[in-house]
């Protein structure tokens, strides 16, 4: 099957994103690995649509350093921000591995985004563990999305958890299964549509 055509990313943006995403949720027993679902089209989806272009976004100066708690105070849209931190986590790890990060092998990757998570990594111009924390933020968006937005591709990770998906749908059957496992196969929006 021949890969989707991209919105938003490049094809290293995306190969990025495949093997950070699959090092954040790696395939097991339970689910295939987050770039199987479809993590990284959701994510390209995101970032060519209006949120990606910081539609809703203030993004006129001043931007302050603000603190943790007031959440996103960058002037950058999310698609400008990703693209930026890709290109800032590549450039760290060619120069600490002398690999670009999808070529790492899988707990190389993970020492990797260990190092952007705690700090430990220094982007020239760029908090690392700012971009950690949206690249973890939006893998597992994309992981437990509705398919329709291209991401939990086969309703992998609505089966894993046990999420029968569009919930105004299992109304009567939730309120008799209390205290049980809901057993009804998970619906999504395009499934009702």
């Amino acid at each position: 099957m021949e890969p989707p055509a991209r919105l938003a990313l490049t094809e290293d943006e995306a190969a990025f994103l495949g093997a950070a995403a699959d090092t954040i949720i790696p395939g097991d027993e339970l689910s295939p690995a987050a770039s199987a679902c479809g993590v990284v089209d959701f994510i390209d989806r995101a970032l060519a649509g209006d949120w990606g272009r910081g539609a809703r976004l203030y993004r006129d100066g001043p931007i302050a350093k603000g603190k943790p708690e007031h959440g996103y105070q960058l002037g950058l849209a999310p698609r400008e921000f990703f693209r930026a931190g890709i290109a800032a986590a590549q450039a760290w790890t060619v120069s600490a591995k002398e690999r670009s990060f999808a070529s790492l092998s899988e707990s190389e990757r993970a020492e990797t985004l260990a190092a952007m998570e705690e700090g430990k990594a220094v982007f020239e111009g760029f908090d690392a563990r700012e971009f950690f924390e949206a690249l973890l933020a939006i893998v597992v968006e994309g992981f437990f999305s509705d398919p329709i937005h291209g991401g939990n591709r086969g309703l992998a990770s609505w089966k894993m958890v046990g999420y029968p998906g569009q919930p105004a749908n299992y109304r009567d059957a939730i309120a008799t299964a209390r205290g049980r496992r809901l057993a009804v196969k998970p619906r999504s929006i395009a499934d009702l549509s």
